[in-house]
């Protein structure tokens, strides 16, 4: 049996010369039981007009995996699929024994569950994903990451990278933070008081494990950033869900005997409100007198091109009762997982002392990469680069909510990569994602960022960050068309 030419098709995401790609290709479609010992490729001259590539690079590719016993020739008659060829298995591994153990009382806690949605892992498949916290490729600067990383790996940082330096972090990159980054909000922090974390989220884990107990309250916003939520509910700690309003959450609000604060003054998640000046003031003279700790969550700020967003809540702390949460997540890609943690020295020398009894430090190659790109300006450019992407792309989102009728609910003071939206009053935006999802288009629902069980169904929210300009419109249309058809 012949492999059809018009099976074959090279993956856009592919990495490598065409001929590896080719090779990648084939090697992929044997390993997964698509192609079969003794079936026949294509000939060269065919797979080459398919692909639109030269036929001595598939002439190539098939000798190597020729070499490699993955394909055979047999004279004139073109390659087949080796009989010695690796097959996947054909079996299912069977366990050795029963599990005889009742894990729903030897385990004394559970973290699955929880309000956190799982964002589809092949979204990048969906022609109009309005999802937010995902990057854009084609917006990254692969080539200088790579310089930087290739020097991270050089002779010179080869000590400083690999040397056991138990709960440390990389001198580079927390002088850039303390020097660069914190000043840009206002922020003056000594090494001593900053520490690196696994992105944003390990650094709320590491401050509700130190302030937090059964005994301790806390004030969150509703809505708010669902992992925070599911976070603090496996410290079980009683928590109370503040209303926020259009600057962000009301110090009025905050009950008596609350403990701690987490907010998001500049940028409040998900609603995209920004805390006032005065506000924020309130919010500090609130947590004065009720001698609590304020977390702030300052995320997304590097994406400011509407306006300067305004200076941190850190910056108007004068009696060390904030403790600040940045990320490189949102500005690099989220899968950096690189974030830190800024606070007064006794917070930061337990936070790196619970940090390290769990996982010591983050990679030293990953911090060592991040501080050459930080502090050789590559991030500078990558931020003013993926700003002036986001800005266009929000004009067009913009002007096709505009188009077709839709309302936004949260504008956002100075950037970011999202809009909160709303539907029409009885629409349920959970049923409404499930009906747009096989048509290519991806929102999330806003019901999850809510606390207790009379959560809104009608709220939505739009991220810009993953999807190409040229889309927008015709996505924004089919929603509104959805919308409208009652899928609700």
């Amino acid at each position: 049996m012949a492999i059809s030419v018009e099976t074959l098709f090279l993956a856009d995401d592919a990495q490598g010369t065409l001929q590896a790609r080719i090779q990648q290709m084939i090697a992929q479609g044997i390993l997964s039981g698509r192609f079969h010992r003794g079936e026949k490729l294509p000939s060269s001259r065919k797979l080459a007009a398919h692909l639109n590539v030269s036929r001595i690079t598939v002439t190539l590719a098939y000798t190597e995996l020729l070499a490699n016993d993955y394909l055979t020739s047999r004279g004139r008659s073109g390659y087949f699929v080796s009989d010695n060829a690796p097959v996947p298995p054909s079996y299912t591994p069977q366990p050795t024994g029963e599990d005889r153990v009742d894990w729903s009382r030897a385990m004394v806690r559970q973290f699955s569950g929880g309000d956190t949605p799982r964002k589809p892992a092949d979204w990048q498949r969906f022609r109009y994903p309005f999802i937010y916290g995902q990057a854009d490729p084609t917006l990254f600067d692969h080539a200088n990451w790579r310089l930087c990383a290739m020097r991270a790996l050089g002779a010179k940082d080869f000590g400083p990278m690999t040397s056991d330096v138990f709960d440390q972090d990389d001198p580079l990159l927390v002088e850039f933070i303390a020097r660069h980054t914190l000043p840009r909000r206002g922020i003056a922090a000594r090494p001593s008081e900053i520490l690196i974390t696994l992105g944003a989220q390990n650094a709320l884990w590491l401050t509700a494990q130190i302030v937090l107990n059964q005994k301790r309250s806390v004030a969150i916003e509703d809505p708010c950033y669902h992992s925070l939520r599911d976070l603090l509910a496996h410290v079980r700690c009683p928590i109370t869900p503040i209303r926020v309003d259009a600057d962000g959450l009301p110090p009025e609000a905050i009950p008596p005997q609350t403990d701690v604060i987490f907010c998001t003054p500049s940028h409040q998640s998900p609603t995209t409100a920004t805390m006032p000046r005065a506000r924020r003031q309130e919010l500090l003279d609130r947590a004065r007198a009720l001698n609590a700790l304020i977390v702030e969550d300052d995320y997304e700020f590097e994406l400011s091109f509407l306006g300067a967003p305004s200076p941190a809540l850190k910056s108007m702390d004068s009696e060390g009762r904030v403790i600040y949460v940045g990320s490189f997540s949102k500005s690099l890609f989220p899968g950096l997982r690189l974030g830190y943690l800024v606070g007064s020295e006794p917070f930061i020398r337990e936070a790196r002392a619970l940090r390290a009894s769990v996982l010591r430090h983050p990679p030293g190659q990953m911090q060592r990469t991040a501080a050459y790109f930080l502090s050789l300006g590559h991030y500078d450019a990558q931020i003013r680069r993926t700003s002036k992407a986001l800005h266009s792309r929000r004009r067009a989102l913009e002007e096709s909510i505009m188009r077709h009728g839709l309302t936004v609910a949260g504008w956002g003071a100075y950037g970011g990569s999202s809009l909160w939206m709303q539907a029409p009053a009885g629409t349920d935006t959970t049923r409404l994602a499930e009906q747009l999802r096989p048509q290519g288009v991806l929102i999330e629902p806003g019901a999850p960022f809510f606390a207790g069980t009379q959560r809104p169904q009608n709220l939505y929210r739009l991220g810009y960050s993953s999807i190409p300009e040229s889309r927008i419109d015709r996505g924004v249309a089919m929603i509104a068309d959805a919308i409208a058809a009652g899928w609700t």
